[in-house]
């Protein structure tokens, strides 16, 4: 695996941000730039990270194309568009976004969220942004979510079918489908069958970790990797042996300090075949 994170790290120029990312041990990223910025500089950090073997693991779309407020839904589906054609550009391993929310918040819990119209909607939205971008080596990839589609590697296998283009890929977040006591029982179980059916989809993951905290009723809270009871050494595992290359991308931290924390705990963990730099 290429472990990275998902925190904008500030720099001068292109170089010295890939410089300083190598010095933290960084081996993959998010791609610091959206498509608003000038072609230029954006071919600067696209050479700079692959002068400096930096693999950008994902070009962030977050937004909601499915918003029920038709001027929201049409931002966002613009956004998805443009963020699409830009990782195809600098050729990123997958544009990631949610499929959308059936209400005003856009990564909310929604009983319309599996409503039939509302996926039939969703898989045209989809199909349509992929279509529009006309991406050529990357792909437009969906994170998983416990509250919507979708919310298990069937219901991914089936939404990848539906919308039926080759440039769909798999961003995958483990800990947001530990939605259930049968899955955090059966963590081991679980992954087998995801990474089994998901198998060769992949383009990026997330990692983080989990508790399940004393409320009513069955409540998940995410908290720094090695902090919590999610089995990350079988998912590293089950990374290694999909592809030794799959970004692992930290996420959901407060600050640079809590990244470089983690950073240091997984190599430390993992003895450095993290290819974290041992001087962290």
């Amino acid at each position: 695996m290429r472990l990275g994170m998902n925190f904008e790290l500030k720099a001068s120029s292109a170089v010295k941000w890939a410089e300083d990312l190598v010095a933290l041990g960084v081996r993959a990223t998010s791609f610091p730039l959206d498509y608003h910025a000038d072609f230029k500089t954006i071919d600067e950090y696209r050479q700079a990270a692959e002068d400096y073997d930096i693999v950008i693991a994902e070009v962030g779309a977050w937004s909601n194309p499915m918003s029920p407020v038709k001027k929201e839904a049409d931002a966002a589906f613009e956004r998805c568009v443009e963020q699409l054609k830009l990782a195809d550009h600098i050729g990123a391993k997958c544009c990631a976004n949610i499929t959308g929310a059936n209400g005003d918040i856009w990564d909310g819990a929604y009983l319309g969220n599996y409503d039939p119209d509302f996926y039939r909607r969703m898989v045209e939205k989809t199909r349509e942004i992929i279509d529009k971008a006309a991406p050529s080596r990357t792909h437009y990839a969906i994170e998983p979510m416990p509250y919507m589609v979708p919310a298990g590697p069937d219901e991914y296998l089936k939404l990848i079918e539906d919308v039926g283009s080759p440039h769909m890929g798999v961003h995958l977040d483990m800990v947001n489908w530990m939605n259930s006591w049968e899955r955090v029982l059966n963590q081991q179980q679980f992954m087998d069958e995801v990474f089994e059916k998901l198998h060769g989809r992949i383009e990026s993951c997330h990692f983080k970790d989990f508790t399940l905290e004393q409320k009513l009723t069955f409540h998940v809270k995410e908290v720094p990797v090695g902090k919590g009871i999610f089995d990350i050494d079988y998912y590293v595992k089950k990374i290694n042996e999909e592809d030794a290359d799959l970004p692992l991308m930290i996420e959901h931290l407060p600050s640079k300090t809590s990244f470089l924390r983690s950073m240091k705990y997984i190599n430390k963990r993992y003895a450095g075949t993290t290819g974290v730099a041992a001087a962290l």
